[in-house]
């Protein structure tokens, strides 16, 4: 992912310059090889209370996305208009999901248990019926969230395969 920094009428420290690495970082993380160009845009204002403004402007294939927030401090408006950028990628890649999603009462899946969770870096692992341990991001989670899953829940899943082995290319809880 290509970054640019622009700072207008204000000097840019090196602190908001790490604070927007680290951010990209996790943007990077959580939507791998989505964004291609990421251009961050701080600029000081003459508004009485809010004296900064930042925008985000993310590239990604057909589309561009952009957020927009003023504030009193610099880094407390990276982390949120990177969280709401990180919102809207996800979004993104919710509706261009369903775009080409495959017709569920046409593919059933099959029936896996989740052997464990690691919500924080957003992934799982889950056991087939024949024992073999399949890999599965966050974003392949239906109708569900990581905090809504434990071990030992029983899922339905649609498998493909990853760059690393088995992947499940969706994820979705069975009713209880």
């Amino acid at each position: 992912m290509e970054l640019q920094i622009d700072a207008r009428n204000l000097e840019l420290h090196p602190d908001w310059t790490k604070k927007i690495e680290e951010e990209k970082g996790r943007l990077d993380r959580h939507h791998p090889n989505l964004v291609h160009h990421l251009r961050v845009s701080i600029e000081e204002t003459k508004h009485r209370d809010l004296s900064y403004e930042l925008r985000v402007v993310a590239s990604v294939p057909n589309n561009t996305l952009v957020v927009k927030r003023r504030g009193e401090t610099v880094k407390g408006l990276i982390v949120e208009v990177f969280d709401t950028m990180g919102i809207q990628l996800k979004e993104l890649q919710r509706k261009r999901r369903q775009e080409v999603k495959v017709h569920e009462t046409s593919v059933s899946g099959n029936t896996g248990v989740i052997k464990s969770l690691f919500p924080l870096e957003s992934y799982g692992f889950l056991t087939s019926a024949d024992g073999q341990e399949i890999y599965f991001h966050e974003n392949a989670l239906k109708d569900a969230a990581m905090d809504q899953l434990t071990v030992g829940d029983v899922v339905r899943y649609r498998e493909g395969e990853g760059e690393k082995g088995p992947q499940a290319t969706w994820v979705k809880q069975s009713k209880k």
